[in-house]
């Protein structure tokens, strides 16, 4: 069953077209990556995806909620990290408290940050403020979970705690589209790949077709990001 799609999507910033006619599907279950060089429209497509900004033309069809993980967890500085997760499911959703709270406290145990829950995001990890965020994501029960570049704000020493997380999600058919730099990671974790350059879908298909492609600006790209550079 299809969760989420995207059909024809244009977007233009200050006379700039970001993406140029984007149409893409997430079926339930999936696990989709999306990779290209910066300014490619990765983070636009979450970011139209999610509702943060307005796509010029095209439609997109949600079948359920949608949630989000940021590259810089966005987590409110003010409260605490039991807080940060169960404020949006008791405001937002109007859920019964007992309900949002025992769930809450089972997000951090999956997370291993069950002595955390008094913390404030100050007196955590970049890895572990992350890890509230996902859990925050998930506490609203989304159908769908988006990532924007998860790892790219921490030291790359707290990057495999993440990893693991979204792989242990994925293990649980948690339906997510992920746009990473991480490349061995959406090779291992991805059904589908899709590689953005300059707007446009320049390949998609499994793990195996993308990384095989023989598409010019995939493997320029790959061979920049085996030297470190892209």
């Amino acid at each position: 069953m299809k969760l989420f799609e995207m059909k024809h999507i244009k977007k233009n910033f200050d006379g700039l077209e970001v993406l140029k006619d984007i149409s893409l599907d997430v079926e339930e279950g999936e696990v989709l990556s999306i990779i290209g060089p910066s300014g490619s429209g990765k983070s636009t497509i979450l970011r139209c995806a999610t509702g943060l900004e307005t796509p010029d033309s095209g439609e997109i069809i949600k079948n359920g909620d949608v949630g989000l993980v940021f590259q810089q967890f966005n987590l409110f500085p003010h409260f605490s990290v039991l807080k940060n997760i169960v404020d949006a499911p008791l405001k937002v959703q109007k859920r019964k408290k007992d309900e949002v709270y025992a769930q809450a406290r089972s997000l951090f145990k999956k997370m291993g940050l069950a002595d955390k829950e008094k913390a404030y995001p100050f007196q955590l990890s970049g890895g572990q403020q992350q890890r509230v965020s996902i859990a925050r994501a998930l506490c609203m029960n989304p159908k769908i979970l988006f990532f924007d570049e998860p790892t790219s704000a921490l030291d790359p020493e707290l990057t495999g705690e993440i990893l693991k997380v979204i792989k242990d999600l994925a293990q649980e058919h948690i339906t997510m589209v992920i746009v990473t730099h991480e490349m061995n990671f959406a090779r291992d974790i991805s059904d589908r790949i899709i590689f953005m350059d300059k707007g446009v879908i320049a390949v998609e298909g499994t793990p195996q077709e993308v990384f095989s492609s023989e598409n010019g600006r995939m493997k320029e790209f790959l061979g920049k990001f085996h030297q470190g550079m892209e």
